[in-house]
């Protein structure tokens, strides 16, 4: 363990952030560079002598955190990698992208600030990086078996590089024009530079998985032909039919899914374009939904230089304390401030849009809303309440329903859904199609970073045993349990 006394020492710092007007003026992260280093071994230190760590279950990755806590105390910055590695292939990907639910578990939560785990995460990795003790990991032999991987987010590629270190030949295919899925076109640059994305990729294909970028299967190739020409499948084509909102004048133009507004945002600083075909400068911008994927909204937002932010969220706002009904170390939803809400705009919550207007030219200008309450256990409209704010920009930002159903995969492969309509599965994450098995959001539904790469490597497992007849990659945490996430 770390120091004994370290929670008793130390109060909880987290990672400095850049001043607001200066990070709006560009598309960097908005953490100070290397401020967490001067202080992670005394927040690493907090980590108490808990008897029973219940950060291992509050993370579906089952991460070894007293282990990793101690090792980066202690400024053994190898070993502290190693620990990471053991469990995670993509720390730095959790540990920027990550809610952290460890830390809501956390012991010393009960009636302290929790340990930084995030924080001590990234820095681990970061530094590992650094000093070059992240190595491709090439197997010592192949087996001969070859597998293809739909979809290069957290979930595809903790699986392929799970089965390429297993020694099969791994290609996976991805329809977007790079690699990197949600990761790539979801997450605005300012939360992860696409620079860890990339250092991955080459760490990846050094270790000799392919890829194949701008081939969507079901209209670029068949599934039926991907089967024919490997001897087992992984699909981690995410869940990417958005909710849509049917009300009047949802046709007007300016009104987009959010996955329309972001990629473009992300295109920009690859070099596609200049400027954003979907910009919101000068506009008064409206998000609706009160997620993650809003809050990416609303600092693109800011950061196109729009006139005004609005986010709407139609539950009421959460509290600041845990609710009764969510005791520890279960995962609290309480009201969170991320850095794009502390860039400005309003949020406005318990309110629900009722239509759209827009001008002649049939480009939005207002959206018209009310107030909501519950009743009878469902959200009804207060008379009196209606309103009308200004709107010129609207994203869509409602989360997600299902894997794609019409580019023909599900079809085509014979797939079955299950009651959610995501693809269904067993203990081992196989399909009821023999050597066809799905992992991440496509068979478990909108969910975290953390869950995508605990079921890539867990879907990984399953296939290899399904190649081999017994598997020697890691055995999954505990594959199916949700009792403690959302």
């Amino acid at each position: 363990m770390a120091d004994p006394k370290g929670f008793l020492n130390h109060g909880r710092e987290v990672a400095k952030s850049r001043p607001v007007d200066v990070r709006l003026k560009d598309w960097n992260e908005v953490y100070v560079p290397g401020s967490l280093l001067p202080i992670i071994s005394k927040q690493a230190s907090r980590c108490m002598d808990c008897g029973i760590p219940f950060c291992h279950n509050g993370c579906p990755l089952g991460n070894l955190i007293p282990e990793w806590n101690d090792y980066a105390y202690r400024e053994d910055w190898t070993e502290a990698s190693e620990r990471l590695h053991a469990t995670n292939n993509f720390p730095e990907f959790t540990g920027r992208l990550c809610p952290a639910p460890c830390e809501a578990a956390c012991v010393l939560g009960i009636n302290q600030p929790p340990v930084t785990i995030k924080n001590v995460e990234v820095s681990i990795i970061d530094k590992a990086w650094d000093s070059g003790d992240v190595k491709p990991q090439a197997p010592e032999r192949l087996s001969g078996k070859t597998v293809a991987v739909i979809g290069s987010g957290p979930a595809g590629l903790a699986a392929a590089q799970q089965l390429t270190r297993a020694g099969h030949t791994v290609a996976v295919y991805e329809r977007a024009d790079r690699v990197g899925g949600l990761l790539r076109y979801g997450i605005p640059e300012f939360k992860m530079e696409k620079r860890h994305i990339n250092r991955r990729i080459e760490q990846m294909r050094a270790e000799g998985t392919r890829f194949r970028t701008g081939i969507e299967i079901g209209r670029d190739l068949k599934a039926t032909d991907l089967r024919k020409r490997y001897d087992a499948v992984v699909i981690a084509a995410g869940a990417t039919t958005a909710r849509d909102l049917p009300v009047p004048g949802r046709e007007l133009k300016g009104i987009h899914q959010a996955m329309e507004y972001l990629p473009l945002a992300n295109k920009v600083q690859e070099g596609d374009y200049v400027t954003s075909p979907i910009s919101a400068e000068g506009k008064h911008v409206v998000v609706i939904g009160g997620g993650d994927t809003g809050a990416d909204c609303v600092g693109t937002a800011h950061r196109q230089g729009a006139a005004s932010v609005t986010q709407l969220e139609i539950m009421p706002r959460p509290g600041e304390e845990r609710n009764p009904n969510q005791p520890w170390p279960t995962f609290p939803m309480l009201y969170k401030v991320t850095s794009a809400h502390e860039e400005g705009g309003e949020r406005v919550y318990s309110v629900s849009t009722t239509h759209f207007e827009g001008d002649e030219d049939g480009n939005v200008q207002w959206l018209h809303l009310s107030e909501v309450e519950f009743i009878d256990g469902k959200l009804t409209p207060k008379p009196g309440t209606e309103r009308k704010i200004p709107a010129q920009l609207v994203t869509l930002a409602m989360g997600f329903t299902g894997t794609d159903r019409e580019n023909g995969l599900v079809e085509q492969f014979g797939l079955e859904l299950d009651e959610r309509g995501n693809i269904a599965r067993d203990a081992d994450f196989a399909t009821n199609v023999p050597g066809v098995f799905v992992a991440g959001d496509a068979g478990r539904g909108q969910s975290l970073i953390v869950w995508a790469i605990a079921e890539g490597r867990s879907a990984a497992r399953g296939c290899d045993r399904f190649l081999t007849g017994a598997s020697e990659l890691p055995a999954p945490i505990r594959p199916t349990d949700r009792s403690l996430m959302v």
